[in-house]
């Protein structure tokens, strides 16, 4: 059985993670900013703390009360978070900068907080939820890209830090999920160019509103995968969610592979010339 410290138990992805540890007989340390925490603890064990991962001096003090609880942490997993969109040219530096301070800078906090635990402990798993945004990005998302892009590289880099020390990293990239995420309890939206970007921009979020309430992606199924690979001895760095996220990935790596063969020469020119 396990501990797990998740952020963001109220709804969505965490609130199904959290419901499907506890089923299993887990115990589950779960935060909230303020929503109540909706969730049937049955054979496992409940915690629900406050926090708003914004907040710098309570992250330190919701880690320690954790690792208080739970005596130890077996899985970290950072999900809390919202997405901002719209045209890059319509974000305020408000916008982005809080956008960063939720979803980039709180996980950071979190992370730095936990590890000298952990390499205490000498074992643990961070669990990073990402998203698709951040692996093929699309029009009306460049703001959470560039968030969900920053944790991507962060998990890639933490994970050659810390697996000598028996500390594991994945960075989840899930799809489209029947959630919440489209409503307004998760998502912001920028305005301001109007119709300027109307071809892309608007087109990419009109297919969001199309396909709200009806994604193809099941929470409790992407739960599952979570706790699959938290149980594996060889979890991935890279885990995705959903055949729509596994099909972006794959148009995407096929460009980049595309466009590199295509200007390799260039690319290998830059060396200085080798020495006779």
């Amino acid at each position: 059985m396990k501990t797990w410290l998740i952020t963001g138990i109220s709804s969505g992805l965490g609130q199904a993670l959290a419901q499907a540890a506890l089923d299993r007989g887990d115990t589950v340390i779960g935060t909230v900013r303020a929503d109540a925490a909706d969730l049937n603890a049955g054979t496992g064990n409940l915690h629900v703390l406050q926090l708003d991962v914004a907040d710098k001096a309570a992250v330190e003090t919701a880690v320690a009360r954790a690792f208080e609880l739970g005596g130890q942490i077996d899985v970290l997993v950072n999900n809390a978070g919202y997405g901002l969109l719209g045209a890059i040219e319509e974000a305020t530096d408000a916008e982005v900068a809080h956008l960063f301070e939720v979803n980039v800078f709180g996980p950071f906090r979190l992370i730095r907080a936990a590890l000298p635990r952990l390499r205490a402990q000498g074992r643990g798993h961070i669990i990073n939820v990402t998203s698709i945004a951040g692996r093929a990005p699309m029009a009306s998302s460049g703001a959470y890209a560039a968030a969900k892009s920053a944790m991507e590289g962060l998990s890639q880099s933490l994970s050659q830090e810390v697996g000598p020390l028996g500390i594991k990293v994945t960075a989840v990239a899930p799809g489209d999920f029947r959630t919440n995420f489209l409503s307004d309890h998760s998502i912001r939206r920028s305005t301001g160019v109007g119709d300027a970007y109307a071809g892309t921009v608007g087109r990419a979020l009109a297919h969001l509103d199309e396909i709200a309430g009806k994604q193809i992606g099941d929470p409790a199924r992407g739960a599952a995968a979570i706790l699959a690979a938290v149980d594996s001895e060889t979890p991935p760095l890279h885990l995705l969610l959903g055949s729509d996220a596994l099909r972006r990935v794959r148009e995407k790596v096929d460009a980049v592979i595309e466009e590199m063969d295509r200007w390799e020469d260039v690319t290998r020119g830059t060396d200085f010339p080798a020495q006779a």
